[in-house]
């Protein structure tokens, strides 16, 4: 969100001990035995006591602090169910290559940030999408070596599956790239058999791997510009998904100091340490209730944009081309059985066809009940779900699996979706009204920084699935297009629900923590382009305003 996080005039006051009571003209709960109210009250220890009408409850707290969030409305805390919050940090650090139009646009970018940088040092970015090139074709290292032919230069895909190298990065690669084998579940583009300068899904490792790690000091900048950018959006919680165990440390250490200002849900990284950490110790869960970690990310295939989602017949627009499995299906069912056996919850990433269903049949396989006992309450969810053969769709509901999908990765991809997967599998394609409909759970996010951190876009692309100016006119695929509180409920209730914190957050009632919004205007009421522009006035977190970050 545009707004800066400023405390309410009327509100700006350091919360004191006892009760604070809060009247606004609307209040929307998201709980079904109370949509809306005009007054909610709320602990020292930031819990709702009590949620209803503002004359019942000043009767009812005669002696709570009372204040008022005039001509606004509150809402519970967004939640974005798929971010990557030190992607996000880095990629605020480096070169931003979004929504560039050309490769030399991109260049002209490139080269104005080159200028603050020391000699010999790698110039790193993100956020190229050659979609949006008049080519539309992948770039090439010589494309980049006019510029930079000594500096190493490394460049990372809207999607973060596949990168773009100049001849300087790939020369110091630790093996020879050349002539026609290809790494598990990658791919390195290549022109008579040298590698042309893209590297997809695992291929990038092998730049990533000469690429000198950050320090300690940068990645504490990095958090910190995350959590800055994420919370200033009107984020109150996030699901990170990809944590390493240094990166869990690195939050933990924010946690134990109070520095973090919004709940983390993080996910290890595959089967790592991470995980290993998870299955020695059990769920994580820092004293402080903003830090958890329940399960365990897992990678079924790569992206759309870059054609590395794993399909189950060829791509329309390149014929003998059916994507990667970045995980093949044997590796995929040990972690995930690991999982299992280690009471953790799984988030399996999967865009194609195939690896969707690839993903359902696993799931159905490794969480069948015994007997005529029910299905556990696992919470299993597939992140992204992007392309579902429609007969799957109805599987998310009976396997109790969540989609978990992110309504501007439709916006971004439908210039160029349907000629990805052609007229009939664009049908499952960021079908969120057919996984509702067939009775399955739809938590929402970003992906971000694949696409911006600001929910608002999330919740006008949910809505009207137009790009910012408004087209195409109605709608891309309209019957696919949410209400305005379905889009709400799966930034909130679902997304609650599918990272374990449904008891705490997520809805506005009594017992769960004082986590809200408040809005210039109502997202419920609103004219469905103005969305994107609701006007944050500030926001809170276990009833304090978060109105100064690091």
């Amino acid at each position: 969100m545009k707004t800066l996080l400023l405390p309410l005039l009327a509100l700006s006051f350091a919360v004191s001990a006892g009760e604070t009571l809060l009247v606004a003209p609307r209040i929307h709960t998201l709980n079904p035995a109370q949509p809306t109210a005009t007054a909610m009250v709320w602990n020292d220890a930031g819990v709702l006591l009590a949620v209803g009408e503002a004359q019942a409850l000043r009767r009812a707290y005669p002696k709570a602090r009372q204040t008022s969030a005039r001509n606004a409305t509150v809402v519970p805390g967004l939640i974005d169910a798929h971010g990557h919050i030190m992607g996000l940090g880095f990629a605020l650090l480096r070169a931003d290559l979004t929504g560039t139009r050309s490769k030399a646009e991109a260049i002209a970018r490139l080269k104005a940030f080159e200028k603050n940088l020391p000699k010999g040092e790698w110039l790193l970015g993100r956020g190229w999408d050659q979609n949006d090139w008049p080519e539309a074709a992948f770039p090439t290292a010589a494309d980049l070596d006019a510029a930079f032919p000594e500096r190493p230069v490394w460049l990372e895909r809207v999607d973060s599956h596949a990168g773009w190298a100049n001849s300087a990065a790939i020369r110091r690669a630790k093996r020879e790239l050349g002539g026609d084998w290809q790494p598990d579940g990658g791919q390195i583009e290549r022109i008579d058999g040298e590698p042309s300068g893209v590297f997809v899904d695992t291929a990038t490792q092998l730049i990533d791997a000469v690429v000198p790690p950050p320090g300690e000091a940068l990645r504490e900048q990095a958090l910190r510009r995350a959590l800055s950018a994420a919370s200033r959006a009107g984020l109150t919680g996030v699901h990170d998904m990809g944590v390493s165990r240094a990166d869990l440390a690195l939050y933990r250490r924010f946690a134990d100091a109070g520095r973090l200002p919004l709940r983390i849900t993080a996910y290890a990284d595959g089967d790592s340490d991470a995980l290993s950490d998870l299955c020695a110790k059990g769920r994580y869960q820092h004293a402080g209730q903003r830090l958890r970690m329940p399960g365990v990310k897992l990678y079924a295939d790569g992206a759309l944009g870059s054609r590395g989602a794993a399909l189950i017949e060829d791509y329309s627009d390149a014929p003998g081309s059916r994507g990667l499995l970045v995980t093949d299906a044997k590796a995929l069912e040990r972690a995930a059985t690991r999982a299992r056996d280690c009471g953790l919850q799984v988030a399996a990433h999967a865009i194609g066809d195939r690896a969707n269903r690839l993903v359902l049949d696993l799931y159905d396989y490794l969480l069948k009940p015994a007997g005529d006992a029910a299905r556990p309450d696992r919470r299993w969810r597939i992140e992204h779900a992007q392309v579902v053969p429609v007969a799957d769709i109805p599987r998310f509901a009976s396997l109790g699996v969540i989609a978990s999908m992110q309504p501007t990765h439709a916006t971004s991809d439908m210039p160029w979706a349907e000629t990805r997967v052609g007229p009939e599998r664009i049908k499952g394609a960021y079908a969120w009204q057919r996984v509702l409909q067939s009775g399955g759970r739809l938590a929402l996010g970003s992906d971000f920084p694949v696409e911006s951190v600001d929910p608002q876009l999330g919740l006008y692309a949910a809505v009207t699935r137009q790009d910012l100016s408004g087209q195409p006119d109605g709608g891309w695929y309209p019957d696919q297009r949410l209400t305005a509180f379905e889009a709400l409920r799966g930034f909130t209730v679902d997304a609650a629900y599918a990272g374990f914190a449904d008891s705490e957050v997520g809805m506005l009632k009594p017992g769960l923590r004082a986590d809200f919004l408040v809005l210039n205007e109502d997202p419920l009421t609103v004219p469905p382009l103005r969305l994107k522009t609701l006007g944050l006035r500030s926001t809170w977190i276990d009833g304090k305003p978060v109105s100064a970050l690091d």
